[in-house]
Order: structure tokens, then C-alpha cells, then sequence
């Protein structure tokens, strides 16, 4: 099943991308835009790991540098039947945890610093469970996958504006698609990308919910902590987060009120507390 996800989650975004350097380029364009999906998926495969854990400044500790944290992934480990994953943890006040990497053998699991702050060591045994439930799951390609691409999309979105606006368009506008055309593109592509996301984010947070608290066989310890994450993601949001990367994250690190709510990638919280205090019962 999450093999077809992948399938379908780099099919869709692969044309998502094909359609806009037709608006940008033409026929042109598309071919380009086509090459240069190709390339990005197979960069994405072997690399997308790398580049978040980058983005967020992730530095890689061994078991000397932090010994009960870096235990606790072990044992978690052991208890799950998975590799050991590679550590990192994140200098940021923000708590909050993801994971990544192309399959199990590949994986990585990161931590803020924050998050290593506030928890209890079973609510944060809880979390990396959570995260490890990721990593058994084996639905993290899609979402180092969809962080890449998804904001390669953004980028040529500004770019198909900016070229819709002052005319820097191939001679053939029909396929180039005018102005509206281009203009209706730059906005419609990026949301369909955060779209694709949503529809194969929450389902996974849910699972990985599940997973987790089998692996520690602490439901209630998982519940608690996402409610202690949810207050303080609120209060003190990740300032170098983005929206292309916000779904790997165990809360979203990103502040959403109202209508936005709706476009989360992230279940609402209250449902997930919800499920892991009826496993509990």
C-alpha cells in the first residue's frame, strides 16, 4: 500500500510539475519541466533525508554525547526489531520530533531540544516510539519525498508568476497558457501539492500513533505528550519551520487557527488522544 502511495503521491506531482513548465515554457518548458521531475525524484530518493535534516540544522550525536537519549533509541529499537536508526537532535527551543530517511536501514529519528526539555522520559519514549512507529510503517519515503518536491512546486509557483505577469513566456501562448492561465496556475499548483500531502499525511499520523504505543506499551504516556506538545507548539511555534515540511513533524510546528485547521496536515489532536486513550482501555 505505501508503495503505491509513493507511486501515486511522485506520479501526481511529476505532472503537477509537467503542467506548469508548459504554462511557463509551452512545449518547451514542458519537456523541461518533465527532465527535471525526473531527476528530482530519483535526488529525492537517495538524498531528501539529507536536505531536511540540513534545513533544520540537525547535528548527529552517538551515545556519548547523550547517553539516556540516545539509550532510549536503542532499546526502542531492539523492542520494534528495527536497525538502529541515526540520532540528531535540532537546536530549537520549539518541542517537537520527526523522522526520516529512504527505509529502515536509512532511517534517522530527530529531536528538538525543547522537546527533550518538557517530557517525561516515558512521555518522550512515547514520542520517539511514535516516530520509530514511522520507520515499521515504512511511510517515510513519501514524506521526505513530498517535502522536497513540494516546495520545488512553491518555488516554480512564484516563478510561473512572475513570468505570467511581465510576459516571459514561450511565442506559442496557447500552450503557454496566457496570462489568467498562468496566473490560475501558480496559485492552483502549490495547493494541489499541500493537497497530495493532506491526503496521505493524517491517515499515517494515526497508524504511527498506534504503532508507537505498541512498541513502547505506554498509550497513555504517547496521549500525554501530545497534549503537552500541542500547548507549547501554540506558544512557542518553530520559527525556522515550513509549510513543505511541516507534516513530518509528530505536532505541527506551524501556529493554525480557523479555516487553516482544515488544511493541516496533521489529524486534530483531540482525536488522537482520543484513540490512544481507548487503546489504553
Amino acid at each position: 500500500m505505501n508503495r503505491f502511495k509513493t507511486t501515486l503521491l511522485l506520479t501526481s506531482l511529476t505532472l503537477l510539475m509537467v503542467a506548469m513548465g508548459s504554462a511557463i515554457g509551452g512545449r518547451g518548458g514542458m519537456y523541461i519541466a518533465f527532465i527535471m521531475a525526473l531527476g528530482m525524484n530519483v535526488f529525492s530518493y537517495w538524498f531528501s533525508d539529507k536536505i531536511v535534516l540540513s534545513m533544520y540544522g540537525a547535528q548527529e550525536i552517538g551515545e556519548q554525547d547523550h547517553p539516556a537519549f540516545y539509550g532510549m533509541i536503542r532499546r526502542l529499537a531492539i523492542q520494534a526489531q528495527l536497525p538502529m536508526p541515526k540520532v540528531y537532535i535540532i537546536p530549537s527551543e520549539s518541542p517537537n520530533a520527526f523522522a526520516t530517511g529512504r527505509n529502515p536501514e536509512h532511517a534517522a529519528v530527530a529531536a528538538t531540544e525543547g522537546i527533550l526539555r518538557i517530557l517525561t522520559p516515558e512521555e518522550l519514549e512515547g514520542v520517539m516510539a511514535h516516530e520509530l512507529g514511522h520507520v515499521m510503517n515504512r511511510d517515510i519515503l513519501i514524506s521526505t519525498i513530498a517535502a522536497t518536491i513540494a516546495g520545488a512546486i512553491s518555488m516554480l509557483g512564484n516563478m510561473l508568476q512572475w513570468a505570467a505577469i511581465f510576459g516571459n513566456r514561450s511565442s506559442d501562448d496557447e500552450e503557454g497558457g496566457g496570462l489568467l492561465g498562468g496566473l490560475a496556475m501558480a496559485i492552483i499548483a502549490p495547493i494541489a501539492a499541500m493537497l497530495i500531502q493532506l491526503a496521505v499525511s493524517r491517515s499515517r499520523e494515526y497508524l504511527a500513533d498506534e504503532t508507537g504505543a505498541r512498541i513502547c506499551g505506554r498509550p497513555l504516556a504517547l496521549a500525554s505528550a501530545l497534549r503537552k506538545l500541542h500547548s507549547a507548539s501554540q506558544m512557542l511555534p518553530m520559527q525556522e519551520a515550513r509549510p513543505a515540511t511541516a507534516h513530518l513533524f509528530i505536532v505541527n510546528p506551524l501556529t493554525a487557527g480557523g479555516l487553516m485547521q482544515l488544511f493541516s496536515t496533521h489529524p486534530p489532536m483531540e482525536d488522537r488522544i482520543a484513540r490512544l486513550e481507548q487503546m489504553a482501555r
